[in-house]
């Protein structure tokens, strides 16, 4: 007799997304079933992370240097990568190094929404890669490619706070001044809430030391709280998703 599998006994589809911000150590306080994507350059080690997603040529360049022997100026990042358009097209001029590196890569991932540029405003889709960043394509990744249920994001401090503080810009040279400002509340902030729209049937659980959101949310959107004094070291109890408090 065929075995009857129930609907609430089969797992969530479960996706970890570890972004570069502050609250990105929020991830080890407890552990954390599902599949782990990392965003570029992350402050710690992620075991069986299912890849790390990048979307930059700085990365692509740091990575060519430190596989060419220049470990001082160059970075290594083990395991599968999701690669972003601007690293495909870095691959597609740098076949050698496209190859040497080829059993790393897991795809290229180029899927790029409408809501990230405005045609009324001139925009076309080399402004909408600039305004796709690393969270958002791994994010964006998570739904689409991974087909995931849930998505936990950690580091994601900018959502709440004027906060563009990034682990990654302190190995590699960023641009955080003035146009990076203008990007977070014109074009970083809104991308989320078309996200959430787009997928109205994932939950997006947002890991951080508060919720007061400065995007608008609705109600596939949480977030779970943590001390700020012992950001590493508490182990929260595992938090059901609708007992989490939601901000219309």
């Amino acid at each position: 007799m065929a075995r009857v599998v129930h609907e609430q006994n089969v797992p969530k589809r479960v996706v970890h997304v570890i972004g570069n911000g502050d609250g990105a150590p929020l991830y080890l306080r407890k552990p954390r079933k599902g599949l782990k994507l990392a965003c570029n350059q992350i402050q710690f080690e992620v075991p069986e992370k299912w890849a790390t997603v990048m979307v930059d040529f700085k990365m692509m360049d740091s990575l060519m240097r430190y596989h060419n022997g220049d470990r001082s100026n160059g970075l290594s990042i083990s395991g599968n990568w999701v690669l972003g358009y601007r690293p495909k097209r870095w691959m597609e001029a740098k076949p050698g190094f496209h190859m040497a590196k080829s059993n790393q890569i897991r795809e290229f991932y180029t899927d790029l929404p409408q809501y990230t540029y405005d045609r009324s405003k001139g925009e076309d889709m080399g402004m909408g890669y600039t305004n796709w960043n690393c969270g958002h394509m791994a994010t964006h990744y998570a739904a689409n490619r991974l087909r995931a249920e849930e998505i936990h994001l950690y580091g994601f401090d900018s959502v709440f706070d004027f906060n563009m503080n990034s682990f990654t810009d302190l190995v590699l040279e960023s641009d955080r001044g003035l146009m990076n400002s203008q990007r977070l509340s014109s074009n970083w902030r809104p991308i989320w809430e078309h996200m959430f729209k787009e997928w109205p049937e994932v939950k997006f659980v947002f890991h951080h030391t508060h919720d007061k959101f400065k995007i608008k949310t609705q109600s596939n959107v949480a977030c779970i709280t943590y001390p700020k004094s012992e950001r590493q070291l508490d182990r929260p109890e595992d938090v059901d998703f609708d007992q989490l408090g939601t901000t219309e």
